[in-house]
């Protein structure tokens, strides 16, 4: 359970599966329950049982969680065009509580002797999140400047911000390696299913500078970058580095391990939407997966007049399709009339 303040009282409420209770539950080296056996049911449920995962992560064209730019690897020009809601440091300076914990994955998987040598302790919780974690020992309460320290840590061991997919007021941000986080290997499984939202930029190798050294290769958490023959008659070994565009994730960990600066991030002609909030994204995920009446009738959170009238809210600020896919899907003619009349 995540507890918070509102209107002077505290309010429980259940988190979701990812990210959220199983998560928590290695966020911390604990005694009271055995975190090897599970550990191990965890590793099954998502790696070797894959329904789970699968539906999390392919249902839909909004999902759950969205990759942040390695900041350090854009160029000037490119810098303009980044938003601030893009920058995990922005996340960190506008946070109004911040928590590190244990990272889920690497944990887990050090349970299976599975883990590789990135940092563990580096995983970001904000706000309501954080302050919740904090306050019940889940997490440790850090200031601004160690969790920016973390977020170089990050990026020197070459690890990708993964985070909430939402604009305003983001609840986590994880360091993830591509051998251990689930979130990595569900866009590597599922690709062609867009199963994690990209970065708005996306690298661009020289083929001219580049050496064919794999450097860029070796760190690309989901494969996207390999090595083809140069196609040089005079080196008929020589190799150049070659993008698959619809695995790239525009992290940027590629561009960081060139050493002769022979790959460059450039925009995404397509730039790519962010819902608002978590309210925002929790409708127009229902809506695409056809669940939108589950989460109004059936989600107890929703007793509150105020987040029901925050889900209507959101509905009605939907494209026209997505209203009508809305109504369809309550057959509520409350909603139709409300539809109706923001359409006047």
């Amino acid at each position: 359970m995540v507890d918070f303040e509102q209107n002077g009282e505290t309010v429980y409420a259940l988190p979701p599966p990812m990210a959220g209770f199983f998560e928590f539950s290695l966020m911390r080296v604990r005694n009271d329950i055995d975190q090897k056996v599970l550990s191990e049911l965890f590793y099954e449920y998502m790696n070797v049982e894959e329904d789970f995962i699968k539906e999390l992560f392919t249902l839909g064209e909004t999902q759950l969680g969205r990759v942040f730019v390695n900041e350090s690897t854009l160029s000037n020009e490119n810098a303009l065009y980044v938003l601030d809601y893009e920058r995990a440091s922005e996340v960190i300076n506008s946070a109004a509580h911040i928590g590190v914990g244990l990272c889920y994955c690497r944990h887990k998987m050090s349970h299976l002797d599975k883990a590789c040598d990135a940092p563990q302790d580096i995983c970001m919780t904000f706000n309501n999140v954080a302050a919740s974690l904090t306050k019940n020992d889940c997490a440790r309460s850090v200031d601004k400047i160690e969790c920016l320290d973390l977020l170089q840590e990050a990026y020197d061991n070459n690890l990708v911000q993964f985070g909430e997919n939402v604009r305003e007021k983001v609840s986590f941000i994880c360091n993830c390696c591509g051998c251990c986080c689930e979130a990595l290997q569900a866009a590597r499984r599922f690709a062609i299913l867009n199963p994690v939202h990209t970065t708005n930029f996306i690298p661009v190798v020289s083929e001219s500078t580049c050496n064919g050294c794999g450097k860029c290769a070796a760190v690309c958490p989901v494969e996207a970058m390999t090595l083809v023959s140069a196609n040089n008659p005079s080196k008929p070994n020589m190799k150049v580095a070659k993008l698959q565009e619809d695995l790239c994730l525009g992290c940027g960990v590629c561009v960081r391990a060139c050493p002769n600066n022979s790959i460059l991030l450039q925009s995404r002609p397509v730039r790519v939407l962010t819902p608002l909030n978590g309210t925002h994204r929790a409708v127009v995920m229902a809506i695409e997966r056809g669940k939108l009446q589950n989460l109004i009738f059936d989600n107890q959170v929703l007793r509150s007049h105020r987040a029901l009238a925050g889900v209507l809210g959101v509905i009605l600020k939907l494209p026209p399709i997505k209203q009508i896919l809305a109504s369809k899907q309550v057959k509520s003619r409350y909603m139709e009339n409300l539809i109706n009349r923001i359409k006047i």
